[in-house]
């Protein structure tokens, strides 16, 4: 099982981000944390990377239901969506698979969130 949902796209890196944000508006999820990994790198350890950004989203009622039946599974909260660059003008939007990464929880009732979140990121991915 792969542990991410992932596009390819021939756009410019911001133009990415902007979709990316867009489509995660429309599945419910709002942008908590965004970090630049490409500036923060430079400045802390002084390496050129390439344009690489983790945006923390989270869809409030479906983490709610999440937090209810787990009570730790903010552990693993917000959903993770990368946007990088992939080189040679594609830029790569990918989202971790929530049921992937729920594995590690023995919870049958959050096994079904998480179903219902991948459905929803995957729509975001696709709907770029």
């Amino acid at each position: 099982m792969t542990y991410y949902i992932g596009r390819t796209l021939p756009v410019e890196f911001d133009e990415a981000i902007a979709r990316a944000i867009e489509a995660l508006k429309k599945e419910g999820f709002g942008v908590l944390t965004e970090i630049d990994v490409k500036e923060t790198l430079k400045k802390k350890i002084g390496v050129d990377f390439p344009n690489y950004r983790i945006l923390g989203a989270c869809n409030p009622a479906l983490a709610y239901e999440a937090l209810k039946l787990e009570s730790h599974v903010g552990t693993m909260l917000p959903c993770n969506v990368v946007v990088r660059d992939a080189g040679n003008g594609q830029i790569e939007v990918a989202a971790i698979d929530p049921v992937a990464s729920m594995q590690a929880i023995d919870n049958p009732a959050l096994k079904v969130a998480a179903e219902q979140v991948r459905a929803k990121l995957e729509r975001v991915i696709a709907n770029l």
